[in-house]
């Protein structure tokens, strides 16, 4: 999940890679630089997204490219992940999702990285041009070497959580990461420390995005609920983008306080709330510890009777 999501930030790379080169077109056909970037870089997506059509497989069993044995090893996979939960359809898993406080507290979470997620991709050239680069084509190279640096911690943030079991610790590692980024913004008044806050800010944000959605569906049972769940996870989180296209404006330029300042919140909204999550999950994994047997202890039918208790289920335990 982590590698997926990296490819928002190799697009944040490229992106100012390909906008310094497709910018040169500027004035072709009449059309100017920036409609050109969106021609060119829309097509080659629309043609990814043809060929992913044919490419891309729904199941193992029509998966082409595995052989009998693969295919067999792969459901296999698949039904240890599911720990004998319900995997059928039913509008009450849906219910279960809206219902759960569990999931509305990741909504949160979200809202809190997203918000400066959508801020930092839509804005950083404009942050960078206030720094004294008058050049855009300047600004827009100069936005590259973030989006690498926040594709490395992308990636190795995800390594690092799965090899210790653990995604809340590092949730709050990236927000404090973040949130210092942004200080450095609204605090310095050097060009050379606000462009290394544009750094830390892209090191926090991004590996907090797949951290957050594969905490919250670690911490989801059964598979429809989990599929609401994360929906409603990301598709709150989505609203950040309605919110950051409102905060840094032209008149707030050079410092934008009030845009830096609305980050600084935000994140550390989501701070706190990680924190939250983090000890409670740890207090209740604890009582289930107590109150039952461990979940390698529970035979196939003894799970089979909880599967539509979802994660409530006795040998269900969270990912702190």
């Amino acid at each position: 999940m982590a590698i997926f999501f990296s490819a928002a930030t190799a697009a944040g790379a490229f992106g100012g890679l390909l906008a310094r080169g497709i910018v040169e077109l500027d004035g072709r056909a009449n059309l100017g630089g920036w409609a050109w970037i969106f021609i060119i870089e829309g097509i080659i997506t629309f043609i990814v997204a043809i060929a992913a059509f044919f490419i891309m497989n729904d199941y193992p069993d029509t998966a082409k490219f595995l052989t009998a044995t693969e295919k067999k090893e792969v459901i296999r996979r698949l039904e240890e992940d599911r720990s004998s939960l319900a995997d059928e359809f039913h509008l009450k898993y849906f219910w279960d999702a809206v219902k759960d406080w569990k999931i509305w507290v990741h909504m949160f979470i979200t809202i809190g990285i997203y918000t400066p997620l959508y801020s930092f991709s839509l804005f950083l050239p404009t942050i960078i041009s206030s720094l004294g680069f008058t050049n855009d084509k300047t600004a827009q190279l100069m936005t590259v070497p973030p989006y690498i640096a926040a594709c490395i911690c992308c990636i190795g943030g995800g390594y690092l959580a799965d090899r210790n079991g653990q995604r809340g610790i590092y949730m709050i590692f990236f927000n404090c990461v973040a949130i210092f980024g942004f200080i450095l913004q609204i605090a310095s008044s050097s060009n050379a420390l606000k462009y290394a806050g544009t750094f830390f800010a892209a090191m926090g944000i991004y590996p907090n995005v797949p951290q957050g959605v594969a905490w919250n569906g670690n911490n989801i049972g059964g598979s429809t609920k989990r599929g609401v769940g994360i929906a409603m996870h990301v598709g709150f989180g989505n609203l950040g983008g309605v919110i950051a296209g409102f905060l840094y404006q032209a008149k707030d330029k050079p410092m934008y306080y009030p845009g830096h300042g609305t980050l600084i919140a935000t994140e550390t909204m989501s701070l706190v709330l990680c924190v939250f999550m983090t000890l409670y999950l740890r207090r209740e994994n604890a009582r289930r510890d107590r109150e039952h047997k461990p979940p390698s202890a529970y035979t196939t039918e003894e799970r089979l009777l909880e599967r539509e208790r979802g994660d409530n289920a006795s040998y269900f335990r969270y990912t702190i």
